[in-house]
């Protein structure tokens, strides 16, 4: 595989060792209970808080009751900054506002906004729609509690990356067929957009690091159970997408999912919808969570950063 520095291969192998084929449901709720936090090894890895950025944890309403949500503003903003609702990736059974910390964090700074980042259910004690129905649920709740957070929630982005990045879609479904509330720009970063696995960039990078097709199959068994996967609101590229709002898409090269982002893409321009899409060349899936290791981050932040201020900006 032509591209991939040393220290992805090598950051691929470690995590290869935690895959979730070798974990059993119980071991995945289990795991789901710990508490990742902050420290020198974690920071190094993930990022820590940007600086310029308070923090509050808070919550906001989900499908059958709260769920965590924790709030990022840049403090040297002044007025009131538009809100990006963020929906962690993990494959449905993992990820925890800690280990999105660098992200949200990052993304309130430099496109001078609020971000919501949500710790809806996880799979497989809560499996499909339930992530994604807390997902739409508390976006609602946050757009309505405008006065608050302090954030102008007339002007709302959703953001997700990888299995985040098909509940951000979602969302964004949902929001259209329910009317409202009203999504001005969504930001899908190496998404999920077709449970059936029929993208052909699934074989082509089985054995991909970080990500491989035998994880896919896992992750999908643990958030669908025996749902069907050409549900629009779990596999979004199987819903009608017009009159959705318009769209970046980062995908990665050595990824199972790069063709899941690009025919999602390609659907929405099909549609009527604008797209931006971009392939960052010898990058793996999920490489904006590991910045000190993958050195496209700085790029296909700068990029996610100014195509957020662009479409929030004010008319």
């Amino acid at each position: 595989m032509t591209g991939l520095d040393r220290r992805t291969r090598v950051l691929g192998r470690l995590i290869g060792l935690a895959s979730v084929t070798r974990r059993s449901e119980a071991q995945i709720t289990a795991d789901q209970r710990r508490v990742v936090g902050h420290n020198p090894v974690t920071d190094l890895l993930l990022g820590g808080l940007a600086p310029g950025v308070s923090v509050r944890d808070t919550t906001a309403a989900g499908q059958d009751g709260p769920i965590e949500v924790r709030l990022y503003r840049p403090t040297t903003f002044t007025g009131t900054p538009p809100l990006v609702v963020l929906v962690h990736g993990g494959g449905w059974t993992s990820g925890t506002l800690d280990t999105y910390d660098w992200l949200a964090s990052n993304i309130a700074r430099d496109a001078r906004v609020v971000v919501a980042s949500l710790d809806y259910r996880l799979a497989p004690g809560h499996r499909w729609p339930a992530a994604a129905e807390d997902s739409y649920a508390a976006t609602v709740d946050l757009v309505g509690r405008a006065g608050e957070l302090g954030a102008d929630t007339s002007r709302v982005a959703v953001v997700g990356d990888s299995a985040g990045g098909n509940l951000a879609a979602v969302v964004a479904l949902m929001a259209r067929d329910r009317s409202g509330p009203a999504i001005a720009f969504q930001a899908l970063l190496y998404p999920a957009t077709d449970l059936t696995m029929a993208s052909p960039s699934i074989d082509e990078n089985a054995t991909a690091p970080i990500l491989t097709k035998a994880d896919m199959l896992a992750f999908r068994q643990h958030y669908l159970g025996g749902a069907d996967p050409r549900e629009p609101y779990a596999s979004p590229l199987s819903a009608d997408l017009t009159g959705l709002p318009p769209a970046l898409v980062q995908v990665a090269e050595h990824d199972p999912l790069r063709d899941d982002g690009l025919r999602f893409a390609a659907a929405l321009q099909d549609a009527g919808v604008t797209v931006r899409t971009t392939t960052y060349f010898g990058m793996p899936h999920g490489f904006m969570a590991f910045p000190r290791i993958s050195r496209a981050v700085p790029q296909a932040l700068g990029e996610l950063c100014q195509e957020l201020r662009r479409a929030l900006a004010v008319a």
